[in-house]
């Protein structure tokens, strides 16, 4: 089998590229525990060359208590134990290179879990801390703040804000 030939070196080589994107635990088992990890990406990289893949789109894949599928990050310097290690992804993205397929990783900033250690000492600094900037934390509106801080609703239904004892909402 052929690797890809390296794309070309454009600003935007990703407009015209083949990208797949991967959802590490169910696109392929690589121990046999049930559950997709990078080794199994790595024992599929001969087949998407095939393909003509040109590039991987992983969605996220570090640390999370898996709240929302991993979009949920609890630690973006780690990978999350049940798809392998750090080296692991390393080796991952150096094999795909050397078969002519770039690495595109989704950060997604935005997603910080509740299990974040930004997050656990945002909700311990308390209301009007610097801490707390870092993330969208509210009063409530109604006479004793009872009610969210605005009308909003969920993409995935009902109410996006959640109330903390010392009466402040944060937006999930």
């Amino acid at each position: 089998m052929a690797a890809n030939q390296p794309a070309e070196a454009t600003v935007e080589w990703w407009r015209d590229a083949a990208i797949y994107q991967v959802y590490v635990r169910s696109f392929a088992d690589g121990d046999g525990d049930g559950t997709g990890d990078l080794a199994g990406v790595r024992s599929r990289l001969p087949y998407l060359v095939e393909l003509g893949v040109e590039a991987l789109w992983f969605t996220p894949w570090y640390l999370s208590p898996l709240a929302d599928g991993g979009y949920d990050v609890a630690d973006y310097r780690t990978i999350d134990p049940a798809f392998g290690t750090l080296a692991e992804a390393e080796k991952l993205i150096a094999e795909a290179r050397e078969l002519g397929i770039r690495t595109i990783v989704d950060v997604v900033p935005n997603h910080v879990s509740d299990q974040h250690v930004w997050f656990k000492a945002a909700l311990a600094a308390g209301p009007g801390s610097p801490e707390r900037e870092l993330f969208h934390f509210r009063q409530g509106r109604g006479t004793d703040g009872e009610l969210p801080p605005n009308n909003w609703v969920s993409e995935f239904g009902g109410v996006p804000w959640t109330r903390l004892d010392d009466g402040e909402w944060y937006l999930h």
